[in-house]
């Protein structure tokens, strides 16, 4: 099988891509709903809470795990590749979802120079992100964009609160005008300066692209996350086969757990899975297994 985990049940637009590009794969999805959201806690909470999550879904047989969430991914994936997987799971490996993106915007390979599929060498340009807090002050796509594609100026704009009033179905009208604020502060940074790409560099986000589209400029071409991943991960099996489905294995079966209550995370998964969400709840608990720390911390309250 293969793990995706997500705080919450922005991942689900990603398994969403990953299924249909995919459809013979076996995923097993872990949203992590009794400790979301991640984007508010600090570094190493969300360390501590990523790991534990796919230490479990490595437990529960999946050889590669895709981290949907835009927030773990930038705090926690280079530190779990590095300090922690090599010690506790030698033979599993761990993708991030904002990598893909990355790869989309320098032209290049996460782990190897050259050129990708897309084009490798372009003029200046300016990329709007648009992420949680913590994604932006992790400056994981600042950081990963200036070593691989120097030439691109990158404008970050924290959306506070932004997925929890999508989780939470706030009024279209209050999340519009978010949306118009949120743009509206990019386009001061950019200080007449045109913005050529737009990265919602968080999963909740593509429910509301259209208000995206209709703040920026016409113009702005708008990547979307999900399809990059899928396409990524659609590469990455292709390289690296160990992972993929194996003949004799079933094809095509999803499972999904939780942390939290099935019923009533199950009530608002559909909008982002565009199907109901037979989720169960997580037996037992998450205890980490080995890593970079003596003991790892218990799961924050709250």
């Amino acid at each position: 099988m293969i793990g995706v985990f997500d705080s919450g049940v922005g991942g689900l637009t990603v398994l969403r891509a990953l299924v249909a590009r995919l459809p013979e794969e076996r995923f097993l999805y872990l949203g992590d709903h009794a400790f979301a959201p991640y984007g508010r806690r600090p570094a190493d909470e969300i360390y501590a809470l990523t790991r534990r999550a796919v230490d479990r879904l490595f437990r529960e047989g999946c050889g590669l795990v895709v981290i949907a969430c835009n927030t773990a991914s930038a705090v926690a994936l280079r530190r779990l590749q590095q300090a922690w997987l090599p010690t506790a799971w030698p033979d599993r490996n761990i993708l991030g979802v904002f990598v893909p993106v990355i790869e989309a915007l320098s032209g290049r390979k996460w782990t190897a120079p050259g050129p990708t599929r897309y084009s490798p060498r372009r003029p200046a340009r300016t990329v709007a992100v648009f992420a949680t807090r913590t994604t932006v002050q992790s400056n994981a796509f600042g950081r990963e964009l200036k070593a691989r594609a120097p030439h691109l100026t990158v404008l970050q704009q924290a959306c506070p609160r932004l997925a929890e009033a999508i989780e939470e179905g706030w009024a279209q009208e209050d999340i519009d005008r978010g949306i118009a604020r949120y743009v509206g502060a990019v386009m001061a940074k950019a200080g007449g300066t045109p913005v050529d790409l737009a990265v919602l560099g968080c999963t909740h986000y593509p429910l509301v692209q259209d208000l995206f589209r209709k703040h920026l400029p016409e113009g702005v071409t708008m990547l979307d996350q999900p399809t990059l991943c899928a396409d990524g991960l659609a590469d990455y099996l292709g390289r690296r086969k160990r992972f993929a489905r194996r003949a004799d294995e079933p094809a095509g079966a999803s499972r999904f757990l939780t942390s939290g209550d099935p019923e009533a995370i199950a009530l608002i998964s559909e909008r982002f899975f565009g199907a109901a969400v037979p989720f169960e709840h997580l037996r037992g608990d998450l205890p980490p297994q080995g890593g970079d720390e003596a003991a790892a911390a218990e799961p924050p309250a709250g």
